[in-house]
């Protein structure tokens, strides 16, 4: 196929798969995932114990896609783990996704995935809508320590979901992570957090949570989303898989994220607003687009992109 990827040397069918946030929450929600066009099944970021997460309401639909606060609402980690033996029938990389609350929460949540049935384990190192407690990736001291306790943990490869960077310096940092502790594959970006929308007619901001400070999501953050695939694939030289999120709803988009040098696509909000179908959808287009621009695969593509 055309469209074949890997990521951390695990093959997937296909460049799409959803993004852990919206709609992979259940085992109902994860098997619609498993059936639909995604090339893996992506878990919900879990923490140690079930969460409720924010009050309501805490995600709001914009013209251009989404603000949101949701606060990691799951069902804990061991739920996630009894799931995947139950996803494994559909033949699809399952990925856990863990979001620890502190240093020890990490650890522990690692070690037990590698002993589960999932095949990837991304660390998602960048919630920017919790109570007071900050961003991970914006710490690389805080970072490194993460990094040194669950690197040596079991064999299934590593990935780190990161927030958005604004400093080559700051790529740079994390690159020199990413390669000392020989992460196999990132995820960028996380919704840009901190970010606020306010309806003039009732003079309030949108959603509750932090006083209406949230994560942004959708056409909004995809120029940063491409900025970060794009120095992290020159930083890392093909060394760590890469996939590209954020604002990503069609073929073309994909493209994008493809010529910048990502592996493969998360979809968040496009799938929360149009559903499962979508994955299908971007795919054919992706496909049909290789087609016409003379690709013989997503391979030839990846990474070239030319400068003016």
């Amino acid at each position: 196929m055309f469209i074949k990827t890997k990521i951390a040397g695990v093959e997937f069918n296909s460049y799409v798969l959803n993004a852990s946030g919206p709609n992979d929450s259940t085992l109902e929600e994860l098997e619609i995932i498993a059936k639909s066009g995604s090339a893996a099944i992506m878990m919900k970021s879990c923490t140690v114990e079930p969460r409720k997460g924010n009050p309501e309401p805490r995600y709001v639909r914009l013209p251009l896609g989404s603000i949101q606060s949701m606060g990691l609402p799951n069902k804990g980690y061991q739920e996630y783990i009894k799931f995947a033996p139950q996803l494994k029938k559909f033949n699809k990389p399952i990925i856990a996704s863990v979001a620890g609350l502190c240093t020890d929460d990490y650890v522990k949540m690692v070690e037990a995935f590698q002993k589960s049935d999932v095949n990837l384990i991304e660390v998602n190192l960048s919630c920017p809508n919790l109570e007071a407690k900050p961003q991970v990736a914006y710490d690389f001291e805080q970072t490194e320590e993460v990094l040194s306790r669950i690197s040596g943990l079991g064999k299934k490869p590593l990935g780190l979901k990161l927030p958005p960077y604004f400093e080559f310096a700051h790529f740079q940092q994390i690159a020199e992570l990413i390669r000392k502790y020989k992460v196999s594959f990132i995820s960028c970006i996380n919704s840009v957090g901190n970010t606020l929308i306010i309806d003039p007619e009732t003079e309030t901001p949108v959603i509750k949570p932090k006083k209406g400070f949230g994560g942004l999501c959708g056409d909004y953050i995809k120029p940063i989303a491409l900025a970060s695939v794009r120095a992290f694939y020159e930083l890392l030289k093909d060394k760590v898989s890469i996939m590209g999120v954020g604002g990503v709803k069609s073929g073309t988009d994909a493209f994008e994220f493809l010529l910048a040098g990502a592996d493969a696509v998360q979809i968040a909000t496009t799938f929360e607003k149009e559903g499962a179908s979508c994955f299908e959808r971007i795919n054919k287009e992706l496909e049909e687009l290789l087609k016409r621009k003379g690709y013989a695969s997503v391979q030839e593509a990846k990474g070239k992109l030319k400068y003016l």
